[in-house]
């Protein structure tokens, strides 16, 4: 039997999550809190639970800086983060602190208890939607980094002309206006910097010219 405490500062959504967990004969949600100072309060109480769950934001006391008042008292706890938060940052953040798990709130009712049963065997889990995300974002960073060691490719002047003025944002008719080139000419150059960079797209373009110095 896993023994909760779950903290939420939104009551419905607490109840809701809630209701999930005591559903499953394996959980018991032994106690409940709408911040991190009530959290401590148990805690000091002489409540010691097996794994906290809780949101990162809430009021007097957010999920992070819970993490670390739980891990100086009671290092063997184990901490999930449920969020609707999934930046890069605070998923950062809670495992440097010190948390077992990182959950969105749109996670199916099984995988909440799947990874409830992971973290309690000492597996750090995140959730199957995250996991793809930063997945994603890793395959696009990979990608970018292997067209950016490329340092062989070389611009005439004219062509780093070109790309400070794409990288500010400017429309090939306003390229042409300011330096006096035809349209025709201007997409001449542009095309001819997608092709050395092999960029598929503008966006990927502006990527190769910073990651290799050429534009800040």
């Amino acid at each position: 039997m896993l023994n909760v405490i779950l903290v939420d500062d939104d009551n419905l959504v607490r109840e809701g999550i809630k209701m999930i967990l005591t559903a499953n004969d394996s959980v018991n949600v032994m106690a409940e809190a709408s911040n991190g100072v009530q959290v401590m309060a148990l805690l000091n109480e002489g409540l010691v639970p097996d794994i906290v769950i809780t949101d990162i934001s809430m009021p007097e006391m957010d999920g992070i800086t819970l993490i670390t008042a739980i891990k100086k008292i009671h290092p063997d706890i184990k901490i999930v983060m449920l969020t609707v938060c999934d930046v890069n940052k605070s998923i950062q953040q809670s495992f440097t602190e010190g948390a077992s798990g990182f959950l969105l709130k749109t996670v199916h009712p099984q995988e909440l208890i799947f990874a409830l049963n992971q973290v309690s065997a000492g597996i750090r889990y995140i959730c199957s939607t995250l996991t793809m995300q930063l997945l994603d974002r890793s395959m696009e960073l990979a990608n970018i980094q292997a067209v950016s060691t490329d340092l062989n490719v070389e611009f005439n002047t004219r062509e780093m002309e070109i790309l400070r003025l794409v990288a500010e944002g400017l429309t090939n008719q306003e390229m042409s206006d300011k330096l006096f080139l035809s349209k025709r000419t201007i997409e001449g150059h542009r095309q001819t910097l997608m092709e050395k960079t092999h960029s598929r797209n503008t966006a990927t373009l502006i990527k190769f010219a910073v990651l290799n110095g050429m534009i800040q």
